[in-house]
């Protein structure tokens, strides 16, 4: 619902790829940029309709696909493609993830750097700490 939560629209069969190609690379959990505030990395966990609504730090950053068929000029649907086993082990993966990435705490590589964090006041704190911090060589 924000500026950062892209949407993508494929068109599959009938000359272009299979549904199922199409949704292979989701059985891999990505790190993606986009957790919490959009300045935290986590894995992209597929997740049917009902399981779109994150609570754990709002996240992980998560990926829904309904498909449509086209009939006669007429969208039938939606399915909920990824309400299926298949991406169970994809989930469970994500899910290893995002525990081993959130007990680094507050720290990257879980967070953003500081040049790419949007929603956050660290910058504000960065500026205003700036003569204090000590630069090792």
């Amino acid at each position: 619902m924000g500026k950062d939560d892209p949407v993508l629209i494929t068109r599959c069969q009938s000359g272009f790829p299979a549904l199922g190609e199409t949704l292979e690379p989701f059985t891999f959990p990505h790190l993606v940029e986009g957790w919490m505030r959009g300045s935290h990395r986590g894995p992209l966990m597929p997740v049917s309709l009902s399981q779109a609504t994150p609570s754990r730090f709002d996240g992980p950053p998560r990926v829904i696909a309904a498909g449509f068929q086209l009939n006669e000029g007429k969208l039938l649907g939606p399915r909920d493609l990824f309400d299926d086993p298949a991406f169970d082990l994809a989930r469970q993966e994500a899910t290893k993830i995002a525990n081993y990435m959130r007990r680094h705490g507050p720290f990257e590589p879980h967070r953003l750097g500081l040049d790419d964090m949007e929603y956050t006041t660290m910058p504000r704190l960065m500026e205003k700490l700036e003569g204090r911090w000590i630069k090792e060589i």
